[in-house]
């Protein structure tokens, strides 16, 4: 059941997570956060003590690193992203391990009110006698993605201390601000330098995602009539009223993320600020297709547009702004890599698993900016929440399959040559 790789990779991701950093849509900066830049240093001075070439920091805040060939082939990239999500606290993180699962109810020390067990996240069923990380109850893990930052890391430490597997020049890229959609610079692909790559950034053994949502960003901002309240008889708009009825309106039984599975997509109120006079909603708009994203954009438009019908004197905007595209779209051109990881999956003793990701990774944006890099699992489960955890040994089946990538890329590159 345990694999060659547990122990380093417990210490890993125990060491990573323990480093807070959490990226901030609302940072004007780069990386979003300073924080951020706390772990991508500490994986510098990881990489160039193991050996590893060309390590650098860009100026962007990406970590960028080469394993040196011992073989001819295509370059290869791994890439896996640093930041946590803003979603939940991730200062403070206190990262403890349990030996041997048994199966039953998992407590936590910090939050003693919160319980961890199969009927709330059911991969822990498959997971008895695997050693687990978790947090202590009041964070998250950070887990997505450390996890996928631990699991390139031992591939790299591996082949350095192993010359004599066969693989073609190794490029590495950890990067910030993933989670608020800003990891990819335009800059990356350029300086990836690679003829695919694969983000390490799922979730239950076997899965291989080429298939992500399409995403767009909106932006309410309703901006009412402020007054004196003593003075406010018919002369007050309240932003707020009419901001609490947009949200009424949107669809509430359909189409928002708690009533929605598969292939279908969703509009989602994130954040709402400001006051009476002024009032700021966020959204993220979610849909598979092209046409059905466009269509929920403009439902959203429309009621903008008619809560503002009910009060002229208010001023409603709503802003939609792209984000990123299903990489289905770039990458069922060419599923070289898809059917590489397939292969490489099937040869780690796990059946291949590819259902469209309810998300978005990296990867995407890379695949569209024309660095076709389809999605790993790592093991990762209950993200972006208290009750995060990973088993040690889904872990270390990501990382077989990673070593295994890269030795397969050259046979398949020798074979077409």
């Amino acid at each position: 059941m345990r694999t060659p790789f547990d122990t380093e990779l417990q210490t890993r991701l125990m060491r990573y997570a323990a480093v807070d950093t959490q990226s901030d849509e609302n940072s004007p900066i780069q990386p979003s956060t300073e924080c951020q830049l706390d772990l991508s240093r500490m994986l510098l001075a990881e990489l160039e003590e193991m050996g590893a070439a060309e390590v650098q920091l860009t100026d962007y805040g990406v970590v960028l690193a080469t394993i040196p060939a011992t073989a001819e082939g295509p370059v290869m990239g791994l890439c896996a992203h640093v930041d946590t999500a803003p979603q939940f606290n991730a200062t403070g993180v206190k990262p403890r391990l349990i030996t041997g699962y048994n199966g039953g109810d998992i407590s936590f020390p910090d939050a003693p009110e919160r319980r961890l067990g199969p009927d709330i996240s059911p991969h822990l069923a498959a997971c008895v006698g695997h050693d687990l990380i978790t947090a202590s109850g009041t964070t998250l893990l950070g887990g997505d993605d450390k996890a996928g930052v631990a699991i390139i890391m031992t591939t790299a430490r591996h082949l350095l201390d192993n010359p004599s597997i066969p693989h073609a020049k190794l490029r590495l890229a950890f990067t910030p601000d993933e989670e608020i959609g800003r990891g990819v610079d335009p800059q990356l692909p350029a300086d990836m330098a690679c003829d695919f790559a694969y983000t390490f950034d799922g979730s239950k053994p076997g899965e291989v995602e080429h298939e992500t949502f399409s995403a767009d960003r909106g932006i309410v901002t309703v901006t009412g009539v402020s007054i004196h309240p003593g003075w406010a008889k018919d002369k007050l708009v309240n932003a707020m009223h009419l901001a609490a009825r947009i949200i009424e309106t949107l669809p509430q039984t359909t189409m928002t993320p708690e009533t929605t599975s598969g292939v279908e997509g969703f509009i989602h109120a994130t954040d709402i600020t400001g006051g009476a006079a002024q009032t700021r909603i966020g959204f993220i708009i979610r849909d598979f297709e092209r046409e059905g994203l466009a269509q929920k954009g403009e439902i959203l438009r429309k009621v903008c547009e008619a809560v503002g019908l009910t009060e002229t004197r208010a001023q409603i905007t709503c802003e939609i702004t792209p984000q990123y595209r299903n990489m289905r779209y770039w990458l069922e051109n060419d599923m070289t890599p898809v059917h590489l990881a397939h292969a490489a999956v099937r040869e780690a003793g796990i059946e291949p698993v590819s259902v469209p990701i309810r998300g978005g990774t990296d990867g995407l944006r890379l695949t569209e900016m024309g660095l076709p890099c389809p999605n790993i699992f790592t093991g990762m489960q209950e993200i972006h929440g208290p009750l995060e955890w990973i088993s040690v040994q889904d872990m270390g089946k990501a990382t077989q399959v990673a070593l295994n990538l890269v030795q397969r890329a050259v046979v398949q590159d020798g074979a077409s040559s």
